[in-house]
């Protein structure tokens, strides 16, 4: 009895699992398509700049995390080095779209004479930046095993996704700063907007739990 028990829960977990995961995936590309619809990307110098952010830390992030998940990943029958070359080009293509949105609003505020990283948006999204740039940097030893001296594999891989998770929730704040500024809220308003904000906190809580469940479970880091 408390074996069938065991195993109704077991499954339930799974399909609840499995559901948040397709659903994650499912509102992450439409939080990107909607921002990219608002944003009209080449109709202007500045609408590079949500488009490619969005796509950088709402879409391309999202999915190198998700490329892990044991319930919803849509690689999870490959074999692990498989996935971890996915999640490498995922990431690579998450930093440069998150360099050149950068350079393209600097480039911006230039040439429009506005003042730089004014606002919480603009400093959290400076620091988002250099921490998916440091976070990338220090990924490389999970490539190539002879720069990790003196360190675990077990041990890197528990601390890049402890990172992962903060430089995830960093890009999920400021998209979210992002869909409260000016620009935003006067092209989008209602109902629309609030179901557009609640895109990165809710993508954000599912990364959150898939990580801590992952990696951060266990009382003792394995050497």
């Amino acid at each position: 009895m408390l074996h069938s028990e065991s195993e109704s829960e077991s499954s339930l977990y799974r399909f609840t699992r499995l559901l948040c995961g397709v659903f994650t995936h499912l509102l992450c590309a439409a939080f990107t398509m909607f921002v990219t619809f608002v944003a009209k990307p080449g109709s202007s110098l500045f609408s590079w700049h949500p488009f490619l952010m969005t796509l950088a830390f709402s879409f391309f992030m999202t999915e190198a995390v998700l490329l892990f998940s044991p319930h919803s990943s849509p690689a999870r029958k490959l074999k692990h080095q498989v996935k971890s070359r996915l999640h490498w080009i995922l990431q690579c293509s998450c930093t440069s779209c998150a360099l050149v949105g950068l350079g393209t609003i600097f480039y911006n505020k230039h040439v429009t004479g506005k003042p730089h990283f004014s606002t919480w948006h603009g400093l959290l999204g400076l620091i988002t930046v250099c921490v998916v740039l440091l976070q990338s940097v220090a990924a490389l030893p999970l490539i190539y095993h002879k720069l990790a001296k003196g360190c675990s594999l077990a041990k890197l891989k528990r601390y890049h996704a402890a990172a992962g998770l903060v430089t995830y929730l960093l890009g999920s704040v400021s998209l979210l700063l992002g869909v409260c500024s000016a620009w935003f809220t006067s092209s989008v308003g209602g109902n629309a907007w609030y179901i557009t904000a609640l895109c990165p906190v809710l993508s954000a809580l599912t990364i959150m739990s898939q990580v801590t469940n992952a990696y951060m479970a266990k009382k003792r880091l394995q050497s």
